[in-house]
């Protein structure tokens, strides 16, 4: 079965079709503690997401994935560069973010680049200032970060020309939620609202303890 995910190059739409190992929804939940705050379930279990790493914090620390997911994340991979849809998709996480943290709930935003050959510290760090206190901007070498986005089977394609300096790159744009050690439990795609992420997030939240 193949099943669709959009891909955004700067304003332009395009469809990457996952197959076999790809993000479907079903309905079968098994003994699944959060399956009353699913949307559905992913193929494969999303047990089978993420990865452990070592990379570049935007302060020019260098941090694991141990020291980055210590409390609920929203993850996105995404480029400082991006015309609308990162700067859109994180001030919808930041705006959840908020909703959360007013009811006593703390969840931090990490995002990680696609794009390292630009995104450095710096520029990750005006970005992420830009958007949210509660963001943490991560970048690393070409190799640190294609493994870290086939750890979450995030796909993205860089269309430049070594002469081109404004390139833009093809990327998904589901935002995931990391629990404490390293633990991926659900997805978000971009037309989910705030709201209803900030109620799926709380929902995992209260049934983690």
């Amino acid at each position: 079965m193949r099943n669709r995910n959009i891909l955004i190059s700067g304003s332009v739409a395009a469809v990457f079709l996952l197959i076999g190992g790809g993000v479907y929804l079903s309905q079968k939940n098994g003994g699944d503690q959060y399956a009353q705050c699913r949307s559905g379930a992913v193929s494969g279990g999303l047990d089978s997401f993420g990865t452990d790493f070592t990379l570049t914090r935007e302060d020019g620390m260098r941090v694991t994935a141990e020291q980055v997911f210590t409390k609920p994340t929203l993850l996105y991979f995404g480029y400082t560069f991006c015309p609308d849809v990162c700067p859109l998709d994180n001030a919808r996480n930041a705006e959840a973010q908020a909703m959360l943290a007013e009811q006593g709930k703390d969840v931090q935003m990490v995002f990680i680049t696609v794009d390292p050959r630009r995104d450095t510290p710096e520029v990750l760090t005006d970005f992420t200032d830009m958007i949210s206190d509660e963001m943490i901007g991560l970048t690393g070498s070409d190799e640190e970060i294609a493994a870290v986005n086939k750890g979450w089977r995030n796909y993205y394609k860089a269309n430049d020309q070594e002469d081109d300096e404004y390139y833009l790159v093809d990327h998904m744009t589901n935002t995931y939620l990391v629990m404490p050690g390293n633990k991926t439990v659900d997805f978000f795609a971009r037309n989910v609202s705030p709201t209803e992420m900030s109620e799926r997030v709380g929902c995992f939240i209260e049934h983690s303890t």
